[in-house]
């Protein structure tokens, strides 16, 4: 009876701790010293765009600067967190990859006839709601994304168009692009658009 006892009880310290996981995507230019135990990332000079995703268990991100600054970065709950480690906003919303010839088209005409203003709204950090699925993460702050630690995160530069479907339930992804990205979409867009001025 007292070992089913110190098991019970050490099942329920394990699963109050998975509980309060934060899995976090930390993206940066360069070079990152990512310490989870110490809630910790110290960011380095260099060449290249990187990420490493981490697991962290405290209230915060304690991040040091290329220049040596300091600043914190807030896990407030459990979930997937974006920690943005770079100097440039990374603007961000969730996608259907499941079909992606369907997907393709609908983002297509999506942004011939609509998306200019609402890619204009998101640039300026406007019409940003967990509601809308859609983020503005400034630079060496965090974001909660979902709940969902599994889901997908394409961040910016990669070139992902499809996911395959597992089963009969979509992949939750979430497409992510520098806010220079999106500033050079929009102007290609304008271009391809009769009547329209950016």
């Amino acid at each position: 009876m007292k070992y089913v006892f110190i098991l019970l009880s050490a099942t329920v310290v394990f699963a109050s701790c998975s509980s309060n996981t934060k899995r976090v995507n930390v993206l940066y230019r360069g070079k990152a010293d990512i310490n989870a135990a110490a809630n910790s990332v110290t960011l380095k000079d260099g060449a290249g765009n990187e990420e490493q995703m981490a697991e962290f268990s405290g209230k915060s991100i304690s991040i040091q600067k290329t220049d040596g600054s300091k600043t914190e970065a807030a896990l407030n709950e459990p979930g997937l967190y974006i920690l943005n480690g770079r100097n440039d906003t990374i603007i961000g919303s969730y996608q259907k990859y499941s079909d992606p010839k369907k997907t393709y088209d609908t983002i297509k005409q999506d942004f011939i006839k609509r998306s200019i203003d609402s890619l204009k709204l998101l640039v300026e950090g406007k019409n940003i709601s967990t509601a809308n699925r859609n983020f503005y993460i400034l630079p060496y702050s965090a974001q909660k994304i979902t709940d969902n630690v599994d889901a997908l995160l394409v961040t910016p530069f990669h070139r992902m168009t499809s996911v395959e479907k597992v089963g009969d339930k979509d992949p939750e992804v979430y497409r992510f692009w520098s806010i220079k990205e999106i500033r050079e979409t929009i102007e290609k867009l304008a271009k391809d658009t009769v009547h329209v001025k950016i």
